[in-house]
């Protein structure tokens, strides 16, 4: 098991130890999986090749954003 996985499934055993007839859902924050910069598109060649400068550099992309990611333990059963 993962680590994450492991603390999901303690959270979950917690939450229902804890609260005896509904438990609350659990929200977990996972975070996605970040990909590294892409550099972005060259820039803008010199005019005519007759400024000998090269095009700016692109904008580097953007990093990933964290999900929230909701589990909702089972309903306790009747008694």
């Amino acid at each position: 098991m993962t680590p994450l996985s492991l603390a999901a499934v303690l959270l979950l055993t917690l939450g229902l130890v804890a609260c005896g007839d509904k438990p609350p859902p659990v929200v977990i924050q996972v975070p996605a999986a970040s990909p590294a910069a892409v550099p972005g598109p060259a820039g803008p060649k010199g005019v005519s090749g007759t400024d000998g400068k090269p095009g700016a550099q692109g904008a580097t992309g953007q990093s990933g954003k964290s999900t929230t990611v909701i589990v909702a333990p089972p309903a306790a059963p009747p008694y």
